[in-house]
């Protein structure tokens, strides 16, 4: 069915003729606010009023059935109980109507119960082909052709350019203020709800290809059909449409991948995080930003350079902003000398040519100075936006506006990159700001300092981003061990792994015997480390099965006999394969290369610099498979320590290419293990200048229980 949630079907519910409320009532505060948006919203003559009983509602008639109405309906809004709901369903579809917007609640979100009911409605809807956006939802308003389908109170009747989704119905208000507010005015505003069937990543498709909207403001708790959601991402990234997110809620994955130290870094969040790192979605972590970016890009559009020039007549606004840029990670260019030497031409003698750049009080006598700063900056190649810092008024005074003079000059400049004002505060965007700005044409406005260091920000960060949102082919592994795929591998049958896969290995040996342990070693010609090897024992050094540095043949057969006894003492069920000699190594950067699956978003890679460290270093990036080699290089380039990398303190720099192919290698031999893959992981990945080898591997297989394959 998900795959029958296309735009064109979905139009027909979004961008309604007609609409149904089913089970309107005078008793109901929903029905009487949803019914009195229509008829504000001049749709009252396309709205019918279903009550069983067929008696008068909100002072209009209205008929038993749908089959009453009489005339073809697009959507039925449904006010009906949980209990009476199959029932309205079966009303509406002998009617001919195919999408219903379910109000009540008691499903998915209701325990057991709920759930069944909610599949059952499902399934329902499925054998009647409607639609069905909810339930546990307030519906949609479609401001763009004036149809609100909500009983959502206090509706803005402006239609803008800016799509908002939530999956909360009672935050969906406060969000709608705060957008008027902030001059972020809507195209739509669609609550979620369950989304038993229409997700957001449906509606997100359908907000692609509707032209009114050039952005898509997301409130989510969770991500549902994961795939629909991504699909509908790329295709907003190659649109040019910015989707910015907020979405609350982290927990870390469950313990099937404690196993693992990948485990520890791949928790949800920051899978959500990657994800959407590689869709080109913007999150956020507040509402006021979440709409001031969408806003912003929705009227901005894609910057052609990542730099943010300002210009401000407050030079207390310009420390600001150079504050919040660093705190933030906004790209603040330094100018390139053509734009200093015409700033130079057009501030006064005390003025400092700088990024943000105060055109002192002069401008105020002269605010052509305003328009010729304002000029300069925008042809700087590297600025792509400018960030202009002027007051603007909320209410009228009753006379003049005294600041028209300084607007119109800001508005005056030929800017070869877009502009947007800025308040120094937060606030609110006013018909009467508007009709300033209108008058000054001055096209966007950013309330708040730190509010649109933030947007824009987000916005170049986007711009440079969705370039980049492609999917790369993997490279096929043929693994030729046969082990079977249950539990772990032991490191041995693991390191065969990674070399079928091509990926380099530290040598090794495998023995059984302490006499077979000293002729292997004397075969490195030098100091080894000595390992026991068992499918059962993952965590080695735990148990006092490691010992390092061993030289001699009478201290490796004595480290072969304690090896062998502390795994007979602290893990006397373990199958014990042997014990593993390799060579020791030193020097060098150790890594962690691993992958872990996520129930949503399948394998997910992690790099993180630190070996057995790497917990409490923390410094880790993620990413989905497959990866290319380019991909794996971004990685390295986002991890903090990638300076030890680039050779720090004297040591070798390490072969990024080289480095970044076996990362990439990594990710493909994980997806030739297929679907029962629980993790792989290894730690360390010993980088030494072009030298690049695992030292110690783990790979380890779901359970049929835990097996999350079509979740």
């Amino acid at each position: 069915m998900s795959s029958d949630i296309t735009p064109d079907r979905l139009r027909t519910l979004f961008r309604p003729r007609s609409v149904a409320l089913v089970g309107a009532s005078d008793k109901s505060m929903f029905s009487a606010i949803a019914y009195k948006n229509l008829v504000d919203f001049g749709f009252a003559d396309h709205t019918f009023l279903v009550n069983r009983r067929g008696v008068d509602v909100h002072g209009q008639p209205s008929v038993p059935t749908c089959s009453d109405i009489g005339h073809e309906v697009d959507v039925a809004f449904m006010q009906v109980p949980q209990s009476g709901t199959l029932a309205a369903l079966d009303d509406a579809a002998a009617a001919g109507i195919r999408n219903a917007v379910i109000l009540s609640s008691g499903y998915g979100e209701a325990g057991a119960d709920g759930r069944r009911a909610q599949q059952e409605l499902v399934e329902h809807a499925r054998s009647l082909d409607m639609l069905v956006l909810g339930p546990n939802h307030l519906g949609f308003a479609n401001f763009v052709d004036q149809v609100p389908v909500t009983p959502v109170p206090g509706l803005p009747r402006t239609a803008g350019r800016v799509a908002l989704l939530s999956q909360s119905g009672a935050s969906s208000s406060a969000m709608v203020d705060f957008a008027s507010m902030a001059g972020s005015d809507l195209s739509y505003m669609v609550t979620l709800g369950n989304e038993a069937l229409i997700t957001a990543g449906h509606v997100l498709d359908f907000l692609v290809d509707d032209e009114a909207t050039k952005a898509i403001a997301i409130f989510m708790e969770t991500i549902r059909e994961p795939e629909v959601f991504a699909t509908a991402a790329k295709r907003a990234a190659a649109a040019g449409k910015a989707i910015v997110v907020l979405k609350a809620g982290s927990s870390e994955m469950s313990a099937r991948t404690a196993a693992a130290h990948t485990g520890a870094l791949v928790g949800d969040d920051r899978t959500i995080d990657a994800v959407f790192r590689e869709l080109g979605v913007i999150r956020v972590d507040s509402i006021e930003d979440m709409m001031i970016t969408a806003a912003a890009a929705a009227n901005l559009g894609k910057l052609g350079a990542p730099g943010i020039g300002w210009v401000s007549i407050s030079g207390g606004a310009c420390d600001i902003i150079a504050d919040r840029s660093e705190d933030l990670g906004a790209h603040l260019p330094e100018l390139a000398a053509p734009t200093r030497e015409r700033l130079q031409q057009v501030l006064p003698d005390y003025g400092t040519v700088q990024n943000p750049l105060d055109v002192t009080g002069a401008a105020i006598i002269d605010p052509s100075i305003f328009t010729k700063a304002i000029e300069a900056i925008s042809q700087d190649p590297s600025v792509g936006v400018v960030g202009v810092i002027s007051g603007v008024p909320w209410q009228s005074t009753g006379g003049p506006n005294q600041s028209q003079y300084m607007l119109d000059a800001i508005g005056a400049a030929n800017a070869a990159t877009p502009v947007t004002l800025v308040n120094q505060v937060l606030q609110p965007i006013t018909d009467y700001t508007k009709s300033v700005l209108a008058e000054a044409k001055i096209g966007h406005l950013i309330p708040g300092l730190r509010q649109s260091v933030v947007a824009l920000r987000n916005l170049a960060w986007w711009s440079a981003t969705i370039g980049s949102v492609t999917t790369h082919t993997p490279n096929p592994v043929e693994v030729t061990t046969a082990a079977a795929r249950v539990g772990a591998w032991s490191e041995s049958t693991a390191r065969d792994a990674l070399t079928d896969a091509g990926i380099p290995v530290v040598p090794s040996g495998l023995v059984t015997g302490a006499d077979e342990a000293a002729k292997v070693a004397a075969g490195f010609g030098g100091a080894v480390a000595m390992k026991i090897a068992s499918p059962d024992i993952l965590h080695k050094s735990d148990i006092g099965g490691v010992v390092l540095g061993v030289e001699g043949d009478a201290n490796i057969a004595a480290a072969y006999e304690q090896i062998t006894a502390a795994a007979a003492t602290n893990a006397p069920d373990a199958r014990i394969e042997g014990v593993l000699i390799s060579p020791m190594r030193t020097g060098g950067v150790e890594l962690l290369v691993g992958v872990v699956r996520d129930p949503q978003w399948g394998p997910v890679l992690a790099v993180a610099i630190g070996g057995i460290f790497v917990e409490v270093l923390d410094d880790s990036a993620l990413a989905t498979l497959p990866v290319s080699p380019d991909r794996a290089r971004a990685l390295l380039d986002s991890l903090r320590g990638k300076a030890i990398l680039q050779g720090a303190r004297g040591t070798a720099a390490a072969d990024l290419d080289a480095l970044a192919a076996v990362i990439a290698r990594v990710g493909d031999l994980a997806l030739s293990l297929g679907d029962e893959l629980e993790s792989l992981e290894i730690n360390p990945l010993r980088v030494d200048g072009s030298t690049v080898e695992a030292l110690d591997a783990v790979i380890t297989w779901a359970t049929p229980a835990d097996d999350t394959k079509g979740e």
